[in-house]
């Protein structure tokens, strides 16, 4: 007889009746219920009334030192004296979900091993099929949000990624900054549209809806028009890197046109002076290195509008990293705005009507210096997801692999 070793099987109100070892791919395990009572299925009261015994039932359960294990029972079903026609009721046990063809602890395993992969990944080095995974997956993770798990929603984050690359398919994820600084997954939506992501606010339980502070975004209108319709009173903050995004944007054409007039009007030799001016002229004046800032003083030189577009950008960065206060930042940004109309340069014209169509949602970022990087990061990690598997075009399936990749160590924690 060879050596043996006693494993717990974890399966609670059991009793061993009889084990078989098939080979090296299987163990069967016959097993009973020692509980004496089921609940009414019908008024929901206590029953200890024994009718017989169903069928056999085989659950696969966790492997074993390679070889899948199988469970097998009878449930057990009980008379209700109470009910008319005094009706049975099978048995639950703790272990077992009705239907299920595993003990949840194997669809525990199943989904530790679906986190940060795939489906058929996971079918592949399982043995399972494909089908038996996703149902799996169906049946422990919610398709769309579980709103009693919060009680606080804090600051809401809105952005899109495109469902296929090449394309202006767009999927929006809405995601929250809870109070205690964990970001959550609460809805992906088809398309951007201001009716889809009203519907969705309008989804929120209002008690819930009630603890939103702030929501975060970028300047697209459906957003911040779905916001102000839904939640009147909630701060609206357009994300300031997608404000900085317009007005380097904005410096980098006036750029691009003097460094074209400059290499029109300049000796070649003298314009090859210029050569690597992009990125000096794309940083910080504090992140220059003394050959960058030699760099930026020659071009400055020979095209002074350009200068001047460097300074006014680096004034307005030093806006939103120093202004202390909203109202400070206002009278900043009014300043500011004077500023650039008594240059004479029209390149930040399209950027400060941006601006100014905008204005309560840009301020807003000076209150309490919300931003969208929480939104990106996360997205990021959605992306990531979406390669892996190849594109995800079930919204639902791609909520619920997204909650297991973001959240699902926390599940098992």
């Amino acid at each position: 007889m060879g050596s043996q070793v006693l494993i717990p099987l974890d399966l609670p109100d059991v009793n061993v009746l009889e084990v078989e070892v098939v080979g090296k791919e299987a163990i069967h395990i016959k097993v009973e219920s020692t509980l004496n009572y089921a609940y009414c299925h019908r008024c929901g009261k206590r029953i200890t009334v024994l009718h017989g015994y169903g069928d056999w039932v085989k659950v696969e359960h966790l492997p074993s030192f390679g070889r899948a294990v199988f469970i097998h029972y009878r449930p057990k079903r009980y008379e209700c004296p109470h009910c008319d026609g005094r009706p049975t009721t099978r048995q639950q046990l703790a272990w077992h979900e009705p239907n299920s063809p595993h003990t949840k602890a194997f669809d525990a395993y199943v989904l530790r091993l679906l986190i940060n992969s795939t489906v058929q990944d996971v079918a592949d080095k399982t043995g399972l099929p494909y089908d038996t995974v996703w149902g799996v997956l169906e049946r422990q993770v919610n398709a769309q949000v579980d709103w009693p798990q919060y009680n606080r929603l804090g600051v809401i984050g809105v952005d899109e990624i495109a469902r296929r690359k090449g394309h202006r398919d767009f999927i929006v994820i809405v995601t929250a900054r809870l109070p205690d600084g964990h970001i959550r997954l609460l809805g992906i939506l088809p398309d951007r549209c201001k009716a889809t992501v009203k519907a969705f606010f309008l989804s929120i339980p209002p008690a819930l809806r009630a603890t939103i502070q702030s929501v975060c975004s970028d300047l697209y209108d459906g957003y911040i028009e779905a916001v102000r319709e839904v939640m009147p009173t909630v701060r609206r903050v357009v994300d300031r890197f997608h404000i900085a995004q317009l007005y380097r944007a904005a410096a980098d054409v006036l750029r691009k046109t003097e460094l074209a007039r400059l290499k029109a009007s300049l000796p070649p030799e003298q314009y090859k002076t210029l050569k690597g001016c992009l990125w000096a002229f794309r940083k910080a004046n504090t992140a220059l290195n003394a050959e960058e800032q030699a760099l930026l003083d020659t071009l400055f030189t020979l095209s002074p509008a350009l200068a001047l577009a460097y300074r006014l950008r680096e004034a307005l960065t030093a806006i939103f990293n120093r202004a202390s206060s909203r109202t400070r930042a206002e009278a900043q940004l009014q300043a500011w705005i004077t500023r650039v109309q008594c240059s004479g340069l029209s390149c930040f014209d399209t950027f400060i009507k941006t601006l100014q169509n905008h204005w309560t949602e840009i301020l807003n970022y000076f209150i309490a210096r919300e931003t969208s990087g929480f939104v990106e990061g996360f997205n990021n990690k959605l992306k990531v997801l979406k390669r892996r598997c190849y594109g995800l075009f079930n919204l639902a399936h791609f909520f619920q692999l997204a909650v297991l990749d973001t959240e699902g160590f926390r599940f098992f924690a």
